[in-house]
């Protein structure tokens, strides 16, 4: 899922400033599973925009509501109204849904209230770890289901580097070695000949380093 944090505070009131009236929208999809933009958070945001502002003599009018998801269009059709009642609005989603309800509705103001950060996964309670980078091109096959361009500090491809020491990265020692971890379960499995092949450099066009990425599946497509 994409994990995001919320954005302080005070750099939201520096958005909103302008205005008396806001929404603050938040998103049901990967953000509230990461706590940072579900309907709590939509009220916890709401609560301290409308306090912050009090303290400062300029009340703000600040209506709450959270989509099913912000990147889906079909989910976006209440916006008509919302945006009749206020002149600003605080997504809590990700930049996918800033970006999605921008491009359909040019006229609104809206602003990102989190910082959207990686693709990860949720271990344990209250922990998210970046598990992928969306490349667009899958290597996991020959890594034994290991990333190293989202879990290797240096993305490499043919590892480890000559930093690493008994099974950590040289960057951040505290985080084990992928390499390390792919050579130790390559050989549980009796498949380390899959670490002779050598990777050529990477085509990062791939992984969006040759403009927006797009994919359309005709056989999908209604009409």
């Amino acid at each position: 899922m994409i994990i995001a944090e919320r954005k302080p505070i005070s750099r939201i009131l520096d958005m909103i400033e302008p205005y008396e009236r806001v929404a603050v929208l938040g998103c049901r999809g990967c953000v509230a599973i990461c706590s940072a933009g579900g309907d709590r958070e939509v009220e916890i945001v709401a609560a301290a925009l409308r306090l912050a502002r009090k303290r400062a003599g300029r009340p703000l009018s600040v209506v709450e509501e959270t989509l099913v998801r912000q990147c889906d269009p079909e989910y976006l059709n209440g916006l008509e109204e919302l945006r009749q009642k206020v002149e600003a609005v605080v997504s809590l989603a990700c930049g996918v849904g800033v970006n999605l309800i921008a491009d359909r509705y040019p006229d609104l103001r809206i602003y990102p209230g989190v910082d959207t950060s990686f693709y990860g996964a949720n271990p344990a309670l209250g922990e998210w770890e970046e598990k992928c980078r969306g490349c667009g091109d899958c290597i996991l096959d020959l890594t034994g289901g290991l990333c190293p361009i989202a879990r290797c500090a240096k993305n490499l491809l043919n590892g480890p580097c000559g930093g690493s020491q008994n099974g950590r990265c040289e960057i951040r020692p505290e985080v084990p070695c992928v390499w390390h971890q792919i050579y130790e379960r390559l050989k549980a499995r009796g498949e380390l000949d899959r670490m002779m092949k050598l990777f050529p450099a990477k085509d990062w066009r791939p992984a969006g380093h040759d403009g927006p990425r797009a994919r359309v599946r005709d056989d999908l497509k209604v009409g």
